[in-house]
């Protein structure tokens, strides 16, 4: 192969030139296509990346499919049913799968990122949800064990960020409560994740954890007065019904409002 430069391709250097690179954060915008259709750019130190908004991110429909995600799912599912056990490696994943499947989540998390950052929520957990069948697939199917775990770390993180996505949509839509309630149901996630690996003493320290925490704390506040009313009236109807556990759930949404004082 020659060392010479190919003159004929193009120099993309005046449009990097154009959008300098910002150190330390995530530099991204959204750009019409020369075929009309938007497209995500996210800026690099080394170049550009450019996403498509939908489907996969480099545009391409492996097998046919959406995604190779999709492709496997069909195929997996399409032989669920058959007793036959010769069809038990067509149900099973091969490394090359695990592989190619690894390499989509990392275009997805890529996007998921990137819209997150647009304050695009409703994508941000579609492109989340997505992932999380990514990772249930192969620690379903995965025909190594290697294969079944290198992604469950990424697990928090991704229950995380749709978490934080979900809540922002509904902050977006002036729905205070739906963001905590979205908020709460992602905690319970994380803590179902910790409690199913065998280490539920590593929620309260998960970064995970203390981010949604945080996101909550800083959310109470802003509940409109109605909102604790309401929960006072519960409280009251709890009490009165000896539903004694639902109204300790109730005092701690209340101390957590500054209602009453702590116990």
């Amino acid at each position: 192969m020659s060392d010479e430069p190919d003159k004929a391709r193009t120099d993309i250097s005046e449009i990097l030139d154009s959008w300098p690179y910002t150190p330390g954060q995530l530099n991204v915008r959204m750009i019409e296509a020369q075929d009309g259709e938007p497209r995500i750019q996210i800026r690099l130190d080394l170049g550009i990346l450019q996403l498509h908004t939908t489907g996969r991110p480099d545009g391409q429909r492996p097998q046919g499919f959406e995604s190779y995600l999709d492709y496997l799912e069909s195929r997996i599912d399409s032989t669920t049913q058959d007793d036959d056990p010769e069809q038990h490696t067509t149900r099973t994943l091969s490394e090359d799968d695990c592989r190619i499947v690894r390499e989509e989540a990392a275009q997805y998390y890529h996007r998921y990122m990137a819209l997150l950052l647009l304050e695009d929520f409703a994508g941000v957990v579609r492109d989340t949800t997505r992932n999380l069948r990514a990772l249930d697939l192969c620690a379903r199917h995965a025909a190594n064990e290697h294969d079944r775990q290198v992604l469950e770390p990424y697990r928090p993180y991704i229950l995380m960020i749709r978490a934080r996505a979900l809540a922002g949509q509904a902050l977006k839509d002036g729905e205070s409560k739906a963001a905590i309630l979205a908020i709460d149901q992602g905690l319970d996630a994380l803590k179902g994740y910790f409690s199913h690996t065998g280490k539920p003493e590593d929620f309260d320290a998960s970064n995970e954890v203390q981010m949604l925490q945080s996101m909550r704390d800083a959310l109470v506040p802003k509940l409109p007065v109605s909102q604790k009313a309401e929960l006072r009236q519960r409280l009251q109807a709890a009490i009165e019904r000896e539903n004694y556990e639902l109204a300790a759930i109730l005092r701690d949404e209340l101390r957590m409002m500054g209602e009453i004082g702590g116990a």
